[in-house]
């Protein structure tokens, strides 16, 4: 019962208005979560086909949002998982571990980008409104620990409620992107067949050799074979320059000391542990 003065207190907030700002938009948000568990941050982004993510709300320190938000938005949300289920337009309550591929959380971009928020747990709301999908992400420290699969019931009993405040207030969210011709991968900038980007998209992304055989419908031998010639053709020996190219073609001061120069991760400022 403790918890209804907060939710009494998030909704009154809303009565009668037809529009939010952002950030009251977000502390509702923020007040429902938290009457229903415990949360350190919470961050929102709203994703639009191949832009780069906006952040709506967060509540992070200005250091934990150099990290978290600024250093996410320069290239690493390519490989976020949740970025790449947020581009399949797919509702509903996930769990960062049940949308991570086979080998995620031993791959370079957990290594030297996600290891650094120092997060126990991630969830998030996935809600597509027209022309974008919004990510309402609650994370816990490694302090705090994952959430239990009781604390997940009631975030589970709160999606139609956050989907309908989500579509009613950040409902228009698309506009904001602006109407702009996407640009080129950065594996086509570096010559390589499409066969040979989607191989190393998804080795990137943290798939294991058999997982990409399999959602590309070819052996492990030949996923290997390829993964030698991308290897060979970019002139690199590993998955740290790999990843260093891939960020450095999207954000050419992404990796300005990084993983190429032998520091091995992005350099981030404010670091988190």
């Amino acid at each position: 019962m403790s918890a209804l003065p907060d939710l009494f207190t998030a909704f009154r907030e809303t009565l009668g208005r037809t529009a939010l700002p952002d950030e009251t938009m977000g502390r509702v948000f923020l007040r429902l979560v938290r009457a229903l568990v415990h949360v350190d941050e919470v961050v929102v982004f709203a994703y639009h086909q191949a832009d780069r993510p906006l952040d709506l709300f967060s509540t992070f320190s200005p250091a934990d949002y150099h990290v978290f938000v600024a250093l996410y938005q320069a290239g690493p949300y390519l490989l976020d998982p949740f970025c790449r289920h947020a581009r399949e337009r797919r509702a509903g309550l996930y769990r960062m571990r049940d949308l991570a591929p086979d080998r995620f959380y031993s791959s370079e971009y957990h290594r030297t980008y996600y290891v650094q928020t120092g997060l126990a747990e991630e969830v998030g709301f996935f809600v597509p409104v027209e022309g974008a999908t919004l990510v309402l992400s609650l994370m816990r420290r490694e302090a705090s620990g994952g959430f239990s699969e009781a604390e997940m019931a009631p975030l589970h009993q709160a999606e139609a409620l956050v989907s309908d405040l989500v579509r009613l207030y950040w409902g228009g969210v698309a506009a904001r992107f602006g109407a702009r011709a996407p640009a080129p991968g950065p594996w086509a900038r570096l010559n390589l067949t499409e066969r040979e980007a989607a191989i190393v998209e998804l080795v990137l992304q943290g798939h294991s050799s058999e997982s990409i055989a399999l959602r590309l419908g070819i052996t492990t031998g030949t996923v290997k074979v390829h993964r030698r010639n991308v290897y060979r053709k970019l002139g690199i020996s590993s998955q740290t320059q790999l990843l260093s190219l891939y960020l450095a073609e999207r954000d050419p001061d992404m990796t300005r000391p990084g993983p190429l120069s032998g520091s091995g991760s992005f350099p981030v400022k404010g670091q988190v542990r």
